[in-house]
Order: C-alpha cells, then sequence, then structure tokens
C-alpha cells in the first residue's frame, strides 16, 4: 500500500518513525526507492498549533540524477508547485532551486542547467550547487564554497551551476550569526559521502537554530545552502512507497500565521529521477 502525508502531523506520525533524538543513526532512515531514504523528525512545539514536522530526503548521486527545471526553460507561463514539476516532467522528487526576483521567473544568483541561462548574476552569495558533470573523475554532484572557487571554474566541470545563499560552510561550520528572523525553511546539503539532503522544516527557526539542528542530527553534513524560506518552501516525493507533500508557512514580518498554506505556485526546482539503468520509480 502506498502512503500519502502532506501537512498534517498526525500523518506524518502514523506512518513514519518520527526523531525525537538529537543524533541520528542509518537506521532511523527508510529505503523509499533504492539509493532514495527518507528520515522525519518532531521539533518540539509547546504550542502544538504547527505542524514541526521535519524531514530529510538523502540522495545517492551513484543512483539519482539531478535535474533543474525552470520556467524560463520549459515555457511555462506561470509556476507549478513542486508537486505539479514532478507530476509534469517525470521528477521522482522535488524541492525548490533557491529564491526568486520579482518578476516571478528569474533565480536571484547565477542558475544554469545545461545549455539554459536562467540568471547570469554573479551575486555576493557564498554558496553554490553543480551536478551533472561534464567529465569522469568529478563527483556528480557536490556543494562548492565560493570564497574557494568561483562560478565559473565550477562552469567548466558540470552543466547545472546554481548560486544560493550559504548556510554551512565546509568542513560543518555554521556560518550565521545570531538573527530573530524565523521562517520554514527548504535547504540542499551535502554530506562527508557526497550525498545530496534535500531538507524541508516546517517549524520557524532562526538560520542559526536551523543550522545547529542540522550539524547536531551527526548525518556528517559538511556544507549546505538555503534554497526558500517560508510559505514558498516546498518538498514532493513519489515512489512506490510513499506520496509525501509538505509546504512552509511561517516567515517573520511576512506570513506569521499558524495555519497551514496550501503549496505556492514557484518558477523552479531542483528535481531527482533514476539513473538510466534503473526502471520506474
Amino acid at each position: 500500500m502506498k502512503h500519502r502525508f502532506n501537512n498534517s502531523y498526525g500523518l506524518l506520525t502514523a506512518i513514519a518513525v518520527v526523531i525525537a533524538a538529537s543524533t541520528v543513526s542509518a537506521a532511523d532512515f527508510d529505503t523509499i526507492a533504492e539509493g532514495l531514504e527518507l528520515a522525519c523528525f518532531d521539533l518540539a512545539n509547546e504550542s502544538k498549533k504547527v505542524d514541526t514536522s521535519a524531514v530529510i530526503l538523502r540522495v545517492d548521486p551513484a543512483q539519482w540524477d539531478f535535474r533543474v527545471v525552470s520556467m524560463s526553460q520549459t515555457g511555462e507561463k506561470n509556476g507549478l508547485t513542486a508537486k505539479q514539476w514532478c507530476e509534469k516532467y517525470g521528477l521522482t522528487a522535488a524541492i525548490n532551486a533557491g529564491m526568486f526576483q520579482e518578476d516571478m521567473v528569474t533565480h536571484v544568483g547565477y542558475m544554469k542547467s545545461g545549455s539554459h541561462v536562467n540568471s547570469r548574476l554573479r551575486n555576493k552569495y557564498l554558496s553554490a550547487a553543480a551536478f551533472a558533470a561534464r567529465r569522469e573523475g568529478l563527483p556528480v554532484f557536490r556543494l562548492a564554497d565560493l570564497d574557494v572557487e568561483s562560478i565559473d571554474s565550477l562552469i567548466v566541470g558540470y552543466d547545472c551551476a546554481i548560486q544560493n545563499l550559504r548556510l554551512i560552510k565546509y568542513p560543518g561550520e555554521n556560518v550565521w550569526s545570531e538573527n530573530p528572523r524565523r521562517w520554514s525553511e527548504a535547504a540542499l546539503a551535502e554530506d562527508s559521502a557526497g550525498r545530496a539532503l534535500f531538507v524541508f522544516c516546517r517549524k520557524q527557526l532562526s538560520m542559526p537554530e536551523f543550522n545547529r539542528w542540522l550539524l547536531s542530527l551527526g548525518l556528517g553534513v559538511i556544507r549546505a545552502q538555503h534554497l526558500e524560506g517560508g510559505s514558498e518552501a516546498q518538498i514532493y516525493v513519489h515512489t512506490n512507497e510513499l506520496e509525501l507533500e509538505l509546504t512552509g508557512a511561517y516567515e517573520t514580518s511576512f506570513m506569521e500565521g499558524e495555519n497551514s498554506a496550501l503549496p505556492a505556485a514557484i518558477p523552479f526546482v531542483i528535481g531527482v529521477v533514476p539513473k538510466p539503468q534503473r526502471s520506474g520509480r
């Protein structure tokens, strides 16, 4: 039987073992497809009025290919939810690809996918995701610190590069100073084994708090970048084992209510698909 769960905390706890401990072991991840693992977390909240769930989807790049799908590339006239991007373009899972400008189409930093460049802007953000390696010998997925190397050096080796706001610097350093602003968070991380982590946290946390939580889990996170926050943060996963759709709701000074939000239309996502030798979902 395929399990479906959304922003309802009750559904989440009924379907998966929810981790409350600070350290996570390999046994805490459920394998939902070969090379695709999911862990769910209960972040304590006294009011119990907010879905405090967090999930981490761990992706093995040896078994899954990464894709960037965007309005500017596909010709969509309007954005889609993460679920809709998956359904329309055959993605098994998807998360935000980053923040976007006021035109609701263009990324706030540099973003390139194959021959298509959504944005040529190099801003001051110090993290970049790179995948679809151009030659053998390169990691097929990686995050890079842009105060160590440049976007241009990544473009030489990879078909896809996305510049986003850095959360965690190699080799696992929280680079955020204390800040009172809080929001639901979608983030992308890399662990010491070279795996990608799609991280979604619905509970409102400041970014220093979020970083400390992620690093405290013992997952070997070496780098992480912010993708999106508040009501626009979302993740969607659909395998033979389950269907999951989670959406953020909270952002200081923007959306501070505690009601569940419907998924917002977003202009681009990072998704994963099985490598060619694998069949189906």
